[in-house]
């Protein structure tokens, strides 16, 4: 396996993860969400302007990749003033989950963060979906708190925020 954290940085490659977005939450959420609300929480957070307008927010995007097959994507932004990372999203597609690929990217995403002086990831994630609590607390992140966000369109995210010290 040749793991690799790939930044996005042009508008081609936003176009891909655009497209790779789209498939990830189509084939994930439907357990846990309404078709509805998927269509618009990719056109809200995950459509290619959407994630432009992000980047030029400070967020950074990168693909996960196995011998240049890109796997699924991470999306961070670093809080300095707390002295935090924002673990806005990691996907992986179908067909990658439950390989390790998580878990190394993590490790990653840790080492990166203590390289830039921070001292906590975070992150929200569907109380719903279990299986990547799961995940995330072996990776040593605990919940801190609930958080339920209206998002629009009659659409909340009801989520957990989990921290980890790093």
């Amino acid at each position: 396996m040749a793991f690799e954290l790939a930044r996005i940085s042009n508008d081609e490659q936003l176009n891909i993860l655009a497209g790779v977005a789209n498939e990830v939450w189509h084939e994930f959420f439907p357990c846990i969400l309404s078709d509805e609300q998927i269509d618009y929480m990719v056109d809200k957070f995950q459509s290619y302007p959407a994630m432009k307008k992000q980047m030029e927010d400070g967020y950074e995007y990168y693909f996960i990749k196995d011998n240049d097959e890109i796997c699924g994507y991470m999306g961070i932004h670093e809080e300095t003033e707390d002295n935090k990372m924002f673990l806005s999203k990691l996907y992986l597609k179908k067909a990658h989950r439950g390989k390790g690929y998580a878990g190394q990217t993590l490790k990653e995403l840790f080492k990166m963060s203590r390289e830039r002086g921070l001292n906590m990831v975070w992150l929200t994630v569907n109380k719903h979906n279990e299986h990547t609590i799961e995940v995330y607390e072996h990776m040593g992140f605990a919940k801190a708190r609930t958080q339920v966000a209206d998002i629009g369109n009659g659409f909340v995210m009801d989520d957990y925020i989990m921290e980890k010290v790093l």
